[in-house]
C-alpha cells in the first residue's frame, strides 16, 4: 500500500525525462520517466531502500535522505515544502484525534478593510478547502450568475467538482480541479482535510478522487474564466497568506490582458454592490 511520501515521489520520477538529467536513454521500459535506479543513484541511497519508500514499506526516512530526494529530483522551493508536509503525514506526525476542528471561517476585521482598500479590485478570501468567506464587490459581479455564490456557504472545490457550470466557466476545467484537489492537503489540518474529502468524494466522484493521489502541485498559469456575459476572461492571480492561525489567504485577481481589463469595466457598471463577509 502507497503513501502520500511514496506516491509523491513515484509520480515526479514519472515526470521526468532522463535526458533532462544527462541521462541516457536506454530505450524500451515498462513505465516513463526516470528509472528507480537512477533517481537511488542520484540521491545516493540504495534502490532497494527507494524502493521501501515508494512502497510505503518505509514511512520515516531521515531529513537527510528527504533532502537528498528533493535534490535528486530537482525540486522547487514549493515543492521541498511540499515534500516535507507528506513526509510529516506518512509518518504520523498530523495525525489527530477525536473530531477535526472546523476551519476558522471567521474573517478579520482589518483583512475586510484590506479588501475594502482593493476595491474596484478583484479579491476574496478563502481557505485550503475552498470556502468562499469574504470578497470585494467586484468578485460578486465577475461571479454573479454561475452559481457559486448562490450557496449561503459558497465553496469553490465543491462547485468545481459538483455543479455541471463549472465546466463551462472554467475552459481549463483539468487544471482548476487539480488546483483545487491539492490545495486540500495544505487545508487548515490534516483531520479537517480527509474529513472534507471523505464528505466529498461521494458526490464528486472519481473526477475528484483519483486527483487525491497525484500529490503534484500543478503548474501556475493564467485563470480562464468563460463568463456568461463577458465571454473569455484572462487573469493573473496573486495569493497572499494570512498568519498561520487565520488558516486562510487573499487572492487577488489582476487582468492578465486590455480585452480582460475593458470587459471587467463594462461589467462593474452594473449596479453597484457592497463589500460582504460570508459568515
Amino acid at each position: 500500500m502507497g503513501t502520500p511520501l511514496g506516491d509523491f515521489i513515484r509520480a515526479k520520477r514519472d515526470n521526468i525525462q532522463p535526458e533532462s538529467f544527462g541521462l541516457p536513454d536506454h530505450g524500451r521500459r515498462r513505465s516513463p520517466g526516470l528509472r528507480r535506479s537512477d533517481l537511488a543513484t542520484r540521491a545516493g541511497i540504495s534502490v532497494e531502500y527507494l524502493t521501501r519508500i515508494e512502497q510505503g514499506r518505509d514511512r520515516n526516512p531521515s531529513s537527510a535522505v528527504l533532502s537528498s530526494l528533493a535534490n535528486a529530483l530537482s525540486l522547487d522551493a514549493a515543492e521541498r515544502d511540499h515534500l516535507r508536509h507528506l513526509a510529516k503525514i506518512t509518518g504520523g506526525a498530523c495525525a489527530g484525534r477525536g473530531q477535526p476542528v472546523p476551519p476558522n471561517r471567521h474573517v478579520r476585521p482589518t483583512v475586510l478593510q484590506t479588501l475594502h482598500l482593493l476595491e474596484p479590485g478583484v479579491a476574496f478570501v478563502t481557505n485550503r478547502l475552498g470556502d468562499v468567506l469574504a470578497y470585494t464587490s467586484a468578485f460578486e459581479v465577475l461571479m454573479r450568475g454561475i452559481g457559486l455564490l448562490e450557496s449561503g456557504t459558497p465553496n469553490l472545490t465543491r462547485y468545481v467538482f459538483t455543479d455541471p457550470r463549472a465546466r463551462t466557466f472554467f475552459p481549463d476545467w483539468d487544471q482548476v480541479a487539480d488546483e483545487r484537489a491539492f490545495d486540500l492537503w495544505l487545508g487548515p489540518s490534516a483531520e479537517t482535510s480527509e474529513w472534507f474529502r471523505a464528505e466529498l468524494a461521494p458526490l464528486a466522484g472519481k473526477q475528484f478522487t483519483r486527483r487525491l493521489n497525484r500529490h503534484l502541485p500543478p503548474p501556475h498559469v493564467p485563470l480562464r474564466l468563460n463568463h456568461p456575459i463577458a465571454h473569455e476572461l484572462r487573469w493573473q492571480r496573486e495569493k497572499l497568506e494570512l498568519p498561520r492561525t487565520d488558516a486562510q489567504e487573499l487572492v487577488v485577481l489582476l487582468p492578465a490582458d486590455d480585452a480582460t481589463a475593458r470587459a471587467m469595466q463594462r461589467l462593474r457598471r452594473e449596479p453597484g454592490r457592497i463589500l460582504r463577509a460570508v459568515t
